[in-house]
């Protein structure tokens, strides 16, 4: 791939406070356009606000999110969604009542979808997504028969419904089997590779990231304390020290 400079998103000096206590603090960090971002950390180190931050559920209390170079900081998260900024849950979100088919159709109602498509070219792309996740054979089965596997593979699929831009993925890992898990990353490199989306991934399961991530970056205590590539990062004395803490 050729070399990218361009910056999807940008974050500067983001400041997330809750009742006083800090959050996030002075978190600055670019996504160049067609990027796998990791982003790890211990247990509360704001990698969750960050994404908050990101996608509109929660306004900074200081600095700014720019999206492809707009500023977007206090947008809601349906507006972000138009702008082209998708997000996939740690834990999968279905409509139960409607079929595997209509819940991916309906991620198109909320991204950035050209209203003059037409209904054939929009089911086309319904299905195509399906295909891309291995659901396609199921399209008209009830939600509820599938495996958890399934369930976030549909995640996956709603969330491209809604033609993104920049794709947050939330622990999406997590519950799969080791077989599953080296599917899942494959798939994350298609969609980076296949479809163009910028990707930040937050992520507990190290070897995951460390072999699909192109950058991480590591908070701890709401701070960047390392970015670079997972190399650099795996061998950083500060990374080391948050995850295993210090000796003596």
């Amino acid at each position: 791939m050729s070399p990218r400079t361009e910056a999807v998103l940008e974050g500067e000096r983001l400041s997330k406070h809750f009742g006083g206590l800090p959050a996030l603090t002075d978190v600055s960090f670019t996504v160049a356009r067609g990027e796998i971002l990791g982003l790890i950390g211990p247990n509360g180190a704001g990698k969750s606000t960050l994404l908050n931050l990101i996608s509109g559920i929660f306004s900074p209390s200081d600095g700014r999110v720019l999206f492809q170079g707009r500023d977007v900081t206090g947008l809601r998260p349906h507006e972000i969604a138009k702008r082209g900024v998708a997000r996939v849950l740690q834990t999968p979100r279905s409509f139960a009542s409607m079929s595997v088919r209509e819940n991916v159709a309906i991620g198109s109602l909320f991204g950035g979808r050209d209203r003059s498509e037409t209904t054939s070219a929009g089911r086309d792309r319904t299905e195509f997504f399906l295909d891309l996740m291995g659901l396609l054979d199921k399209k008209d089965s009830p939600v509820e028969g599938l495996t958890l596997q399934e369930k976030r593979m549909l995640e996956f699929a709603r969330a491209l419904a809604m033609r993104p831009e920049l794709l947050l993925l939330d622990e999406a890992m997590s519950g799969l089997n080791p077989s599953e898990m080296e599917r899942a990353m494959g798939l994350i490199r298609r969609i980076r590779d296949e479809l163009g989306v910028s990707i930040i991934w937050v992520e507990h399961v190290m070897q995951a990231i460390m072999g699909v991530a192109e950058r991480v970056l590591v908070l701890d205590f709401g701070r960047v304390i390392a970015v670079g590539t997972p190399a650099e990062v795996a061998r950083d004395q500060g990374v080391i020290d948050a995850y295993l803490g210090r000796a003596g």
